[in-house]
């Protein structure tokens, strides 16, 4: 009896480590896939010869973007312990992890209108690898990129500004804070898209939640609305990937180790949003012609 007992736990190990390895495999064939659909659309916006311009002009609006913000701190001051550099740090950490979910995601971004009204999702669904991967390659825009060059430069100024010392854990922070950013932002990307399987379309009051979140962060948070406050922390995390990792890394709050929820908060977001993904895929009715 006992040995039978011990074979069967020993078949039940051995499977539970098939079916890891196969998930470990599957994931580095999707990463493969993926890297290759990247580079593929890399490339591909090189070819057009007005790409510099395209960079160009996506940085002048970054940049001019928070220009009325400048000048109304240059007029009138800080407000109560508020300086133009504390606002101006969280809105660049919001920036920089919307600019990296919206240079290496662009295709969710995209998929209502080039994929689902056209009928090429069809095609993606028989391919044999992850749709995910699939739709998250299918576009690279190489100008986004713009918005995380200059998201990552305002970062350091505003740091310099402030004259923070960064440590290697603040470093760490940061970098998890623009991870758990990408994170949140590609989980937006991927509600819109997971709706889109019923709407047919894109929702022009989800941007509240892409364009218009990161705009937020202009408001100090001592004088922002309680329900701007809790609609974007427990609902939508942007501003614990943004005020919290700030305030930690300068000491603006007691809690120093608040600063790291902003990895898990966006993971827990994205693993929210591909549910939502992944209820719409099951619902699919072809709409293609």
């Amino acid at each position: 009896m006992e040995n039978i007992q011990r074979n069967c736990i020993s078949y039940k190990v051995n499977k539970d480590n098939l079916n890891l390895i196969s998930i470990v495999r599957n994931i580095k064939k999707d990463l493969v896939l993926y890297y290759h659909l990247i580079q593929m659309n890399f490339l591909t916006g090189l070819q057009y010869k007005g790409w510099p311009l395209t960079i160009l002009q996506t940085l002048l609006v970054v940049i001019t973007d928070p220009i009325g913000l400048i000048f109304m701190f240059a007029r009138f001051g800080s407000i109560g312990e508020w300086s133009v550099y504390r606002i101006l740090l969280i809105y660049a950490i919001a920036v920089t992890s919307f600019g990296l979910a919206e240079s290496f995601c662009r295709g969710f971004d995209y998929f209502p209108w080039k994929m689902i009204r056209s009928g090429d999702f069809d095609r993606l669904l028989l391919r044999p690898r992850s749709l995910m991967a699939q739709v998250a390659g299918s576009y690279f825009h190489i100008h986004r990129f713009a918005r995380v060059v200059s998201g990552l430069v305002t970062t350091i100024y505003c740091l310099r500004e402030l004259k923070v010392s960064l440590r290697w854990l603040d470093i760490c922070m940061l970098v998890m804070a623009f991870l758990g950013g990408f994170f949140t932002y590609t989980g937006v990307f991927v509600i819109t898209s997971g709706i889109a399987f019923f709407s047919i379309k894109g929702l022009d009051w989800i941007y509240i939640f892409t364009n218009v979140s990161y705009q937020v962060t202009r408001c100090p948070m001592d004088y922002m609305p309680a329900a701007l406050k809790y609609l974007f922390t427990f609902f939508m995390p942007m501003l614990v990937i943004s005020y919290y990792p700030a305030a930690s890394i300068c000491g603006w709050t007691d809690s120093y180790y608040k600063g790291f929820l902003a990895l898990p908060a966006g993971i827990a977001f994205f693993l929210m949003a591909s549910l939502v993904w992944r209820f719409g895929v099951r619902h699919y009715k072809s709409t293609g012609s």
